[in-house]
């Protein structure tokens, strides 16, 4: 019932336009920050590992085997990534342009984030991003999704050889 309010419900797509706001400008400020600061991951990931350790580790081993065997070695990757990847949600989120892979690519940062030991913001983010990843075309309704979505569709379609599917309501 709460899922069918979400993905259906016109009230629910003005509240989700402004939490796709709020998100949307979280991650486009954070990214913006990095890029013109230089980010450089490398501290964050050791000190990730470290928290992995004592007795009541904040960073999972699995976690931690991860950043010591891909991420770390890998940083100049991750320094790319994160600030641009966190602009990109950002951006998708505030123009409400394919709104869902925005909110699921910002939903997974979250989790890295949490993976890696950092509470902040993230938690109510991925609640947040959920609720706008559960509503799928709703909550782009007032955005350019709304020309964007049926506009890769038909094009889909077409080069697929098949019928254009019914338009959204």
């Amino acid at each position: 019932m709460f899922v069918q309010f979400l993905r259906e419900n016109k009230g629910a797509s003005g509240i989700l336009f402004l939490i796709r706001l709020y998100l949307g400008y979280q991650w486009l400020t954070a990214g913006w920050a990095k890029i013109m600061s230089g980010f450089d991951a490398n501290g964050y990931l050791q000190g990730a590992v470290t928290n992995a350790s004592g007795d009541h580790p904040a960073v999972l081993g699995w976690w931690a085997t991860f950043l010591e065997g891909f991420a770390i070695p890998n940083v100049g990757l991750f320094n790319v990534l994160i600030p641009w990847g966190e602009l990109l949600v950002g951006l998708g989120l505030l123009l409400g342009t394919f709104t869902t892979l925005a909110a699921l690519m910002g939903i997974i940062m979250n989790f890295a984030f949490l993976f890696s030991g950092t509470t902040s913001t993230n938690p109510v983010m991925v609640i947040l991003g959920m609720l706008v990843l559960i509503a799928g075309y709703n909550a782009a309704k007032i955005g350019l999704d709304r020309w964007v979505i049926p506009f890769v569709k038909k094009s889909f379609h077409l080069r697929q050889g098949l019928k254009p599917a019914l338009q959204h309501k």
